[in-house]
């Protein structure tokens, strides 16, 4: 995993080999490396990373999302914001099955950096209001549930959203019992 600043690096002095090929006549050499630049570049912006993570949630293989984030040493260097933010949501997604403390952790984080799309900030802020339910902290997760209607515009979590409504109506006593 390169540090996000060395794929520029590459992509400069690929563009510049480029440029000495179309000067040496070469023409087809410079068209390839312009493409191959433009690659370098778009692996800046769109991490390879964490678009094959996507790909393996989709298939819901958690397992295997969770090996290749793991690939991923050190976030905050290799990827720039939006995708450190996509990086915590993908970990706290994987994390709220088996770990409620870590999961809220990297979904904080990844609202607190920010999420490219509504529709996944909404997602994350509808995982932390679950947490906030399950913890006993009632006021905090009708804000998180306000917060993911208003952000929710196509209706999709609409349900999911009705559901914990009706779970911070029931008292801690009945949503013990209910989980068990």
């Amino acid at each position: 995993m390169f540090n996000k600043n060395i794929k520029l690096v590459i992509a400069g002095l690929i563009l510049i080999t480029a440029v000495w090929q179309f000067t040496e006549n070469n023409i087809g050499n410079g068209i390839f490396l312009i493409l191959i630049a433009g690659l370098v570049v778009l692996t800046y912006f769109k991490n390879e990373i964490i678009i094959a993570a996507f790909f393996k949630l989709r298939k819901q293989d958690f397992e295997g999302a969770n090996k290749l984030l793991d690939k991923i040493k050190n976030p905050h260097t290799a990827l720039v914001r939006k995708q450190e933010g996509y990086y915590n949501y993908l970990k706290g997604l994987m994390l709220s099955q088996t770990n409620l403390n870590a999961a809220e952790k990297f979904l904080k984080k990844a609202v607190e950096l920010g999420l490219s799309m509504d529709q996944d900030l909404a997602m994350a802020k509808l995982n932390l209001a679950g947490i906030a339910i399950s913890k006993g902290r009632k006021i905090e997760a009708e804000k998180l549930l306000s917060e993911t209607k208003k952000l929710d515009k196509q209706g999709m979590l609409k349900d999911q959203i009705a559901m914990m409504k009706a779970n911070l109506k029931k008292g801690p006593a009945q949503q013990q019992m209910r989980r068990y």
